[in-house]
């Protein structure tokens, strides 16, 4: 007759850690993960909406956020954006019949060593010119690699997610045709440099919810 073991209930050996967004977000608990090694939370990305840091404006429910852990320090987690991105029904909703739309790519390395790929996108009020469509793609790219080398990881963060950058080329190429909307539809975090596990700011700064018309 075999012996049958103790079972061993394996969720009384884990613990709960509390995930918080990086400093240039508000230092805000995020999320609570169990787990019976810290090790294993390393690299484990946590998604939320802008609104769930703001608080403030419904909008910010289209505005997805991917953190990604770097660092455990006791029972508390800190991370790093991995990138955002417009929902798939917000960018949706943007689209209207005869208009044009306009998506650039740009790689970029910020101030502090950063590599991060920037997607711009305009949405015109009316159908507009292939010439007019490269006029407006090249100040993108203008814009965007100008800011982007001026900036450190998480200045250039706070910029693409709260809209500071979509206005900056707003207002460069709203002389080229009428604009309904100018964003910064998506971001990624395509590595950091070396010995930096975060991005390296001391201060804390304070979450704005502004974003592009």
């Amino acid at each position: 007759m075999s012996k049958r073991g103790r079972v061993r209930d394996k969720w009384k050996l884990k613990s709960w850690y509390s995930v918080y967004s990086p400093p240039y977000f508000g230092s805000q608990q995020i999320a609570l993960i169990p787990s019976n090694d810290p090790s294993k939370l390393l690299g484990r990305v946590v998604e939320v909406t802008l609104y769930d840091l703001t608080r403030q404006d419904i909008q910010h429910m289209n505005i997805k956020l991917y953190f990604k852990i770097v660092k455990v320090d006791g029972l508390k987690a800190e991370t790093v954006l991995k990138g955002h991105e417009y929902s798939r029904e917000y960018l949706r909703s943007l689209v209207r019949r005869w208009s044009s739309r306009v998506d650039t790519v740009v790689n970029l390395t910020t101030k502090d060593g950063f590599k991060v790929r920037v997607f711009p996108v305009a949405f015109t009020r009316k159908r507009i010119r292939l010439s007019q469509e490269s006029a407006i793609r090249e100040i993108m790219v203008e814009v965007v690699l100008e800011r982007g080398q001026q900036l450190t990881f998480d200045q250039l963060a706070q910029e693409c997610v709260l809209g500071k950058l979509a206005s900056d080329i707003f207002h460069r190429i709203t002389k080229i045709c009428p604009l309904r909307h100018v964003g910064i539809r998506k971001t990624k975090l395509l590595s950091m440099p070396e010995q930096s596990a975060q991005p390296a700011s001391p201060r804390e700064a304070e979450v704005q919810p502004s974003l592009p018309s």
